[in-house]
């Protein structure tokens, strides 16, 4: 997604291992549950089995307790750690659909270098509902999760001696553009480099930590968590991929992205049972790319608005054609919503807010759903109109303009406020039940 706006092993919380960057693991993270500061547990039948046996045990299995064996076979039959999962069909906490979708943009990247696995990881923890990434490709055509085409502002490639015949100059999005291009480095040599922090103004204590993740590697880490967890990848720079990676088997950068979701059961329309399942939204700033992949899956689709000076990277249409009512009508066909940077909705002067357009209400009048971006807490980011308070945003955004979900880079943020305007609903759980029953006798007694 735009800069300006738009995204060792360690146990997961089910027991798979989830690939995290190479580096420091995410362990060392203080705000990380505890669980992820444990070595992965594989069976062990000399400690199940031996250590556990008092000196007068018969070795006869019926003179083992009946919960020793159940704990055996726990352990003896659970499966090998899979990575990514996709055969999973334990019951997990559904996602929320009662209020406005809180994205993490690019993971938890107000705290953590965007798009890694301790960002996703954080998001996740935080209370995202979707984790979001922007896919590129690699030179050997593997798909990975990185923002920018160039390597340059957020790896170490530029101290890299091996890599620096590498730079080259490409048109991207009708602009010449000259760095250490993604395509230009196969997978392998991409894991060797490290990510670093976007803005200099954030916490730089994790820059040279982590490496690039692939997209399977992102599917694993929503597959992985202890609830539902949706994804939200980008199609990102189609046209600049599509020219310069060719996959063997004629396949283009648009195929091979649905390819890997299908591979992992990422279908079904918005809301149907298979998508509350495994919850996906496609995203691209590439019309063509989104009509294209309609006729590949029928997983909901966003079209991202760039700024009012950006034209489409592959019809050249500008931001006025692209938000008309014909062309919503037209586009309505093919996506469940829109992604428009949040200043073109509500425009601003002298970084005061205006009066809101009515882009939004036209939206919702086509039955599209619209998620802008990006919300960030920074007071660099956050309009005089909101005093500093990345709260009063929130509430703007969510109750007066009206959108249905926000990308934002400070996940925990607006989850917190979420929960103090519009709380999860308590989860009627057997403990619960027991509580209220325990309620409804000692008032029945003290009558």
């Amino acid at each position: 997604m735009a800069v300006k706006g738009k995204r060792k092993a360690l146990p997961s919380s089910r027991g798979r291992i989830l690939l995290t960057d190479r580096g420091a693991a995410p362990s060392s993270l203080p705000f990380l549950s505890a669980h992820h500061n444990q070595a992965p547990r594989f069976p062990s039948v000399s400690r199940e089995r031996g250590g556990g046996r008092s000196s007068t045990m018969s070795p006869s299995v019926c003179h083992i307790p009946f919960l020793l064996l159940l704990l055996l076979h726990v352990v003896i039959a659970r499966p090998l750690f899979p990575l990514p999962s996709k055969n999973s069909n334990e019951q997990k906490k559904p996602i929320q659909t009662f209020r406005p979708y809180n994205i993490a943009h690019r993971g938890s990247n107000g705290e953590i270098p965007e798009e890694t696995t301790a960002a996703y990881l954080r998001a996740i923890e935080e209370g995202a509902d979707f984790i979001e990434t922007d896919i590129l490709a690699s030179k050997d055509g593997a798909l990975i999760c990185f923002h920018d085409v160039t390597l340059d502002e957020m790896t170490d490639v530029s101290s890299r001696k091996e890599f620096a015949n590498r730079r080259r100059t490409y048109e991207v999005e009708w602009l010449n553009v000259t760095g250490w291009f993604v395509v230009d480095f196969t997978l392998e040599e991409l894991k060797t480099l490290k990510v670093k922090q976007r803005y200099a103004f954030r916490d730089q204590q994790y820059n040279g930590k982590y490496s690039i993740i692939t997209f399977e590697e992102f599917i694993s880490i929503a597959l992985d968590a202890s609830r539902t967890v949706g994804i939200y990848p980008e199609i990102k720079d189609p046209v600049h991929i599509n020219k310069h990676v060719k996959w063997a088997d004629g396949k283009t950068f648009e195929d091979k992205f649905v390819d890997t979701l299908l591979k992992y059961r990422y279908r079904g329309q918005y809301m149907s049972e298979n998508w509350l399942k495994q919850p996906l939204f496609i995203q691209s700033f590439a019309p063509t790319s989104l009509v294209h992949v309609s006729k590949l899956t029928e997983s909901p689709k966003i079209f991202l608005i760039d700024d009012f000076t950006i034209r489409t990277q592959d019809t050249n249409q500008s931001f006025w054609e692209i938000t008309s009512d014909d062309y919503l009508a037209y586009i309505s066909n093919y996506v469940v919503g829109l992604g428009p940077w949040k200043d073109t909705i509500v425009p601003v002067v002298n970084n005061y807010l205006m009066t809101p357009s009515d882009l939004v209400a036209r939206a919702h009048a086509h039955n599209l759903q619209v998620h802008p971006y990006t919300y960030r807490n920074e007071n660099q980011f956050l309009h005089f109109n909101f005093h500093q308070d990345p709260y009063a945003e929130y509430d703007f955004w969510i109750n007066t303009v009206g959108v249905d979900g926000l990308f934002t880079d400070f996940t925990g943020s607006v989850h917190q406020y979420q929960e103090l305007i519009s709380p999860h609903p308590k989860d009627a759980t057997a403990n619960n039940l027991l509580v209220k029953i325990a309620q409804m006798i000692a008032a029945y007694e003290g009558l």
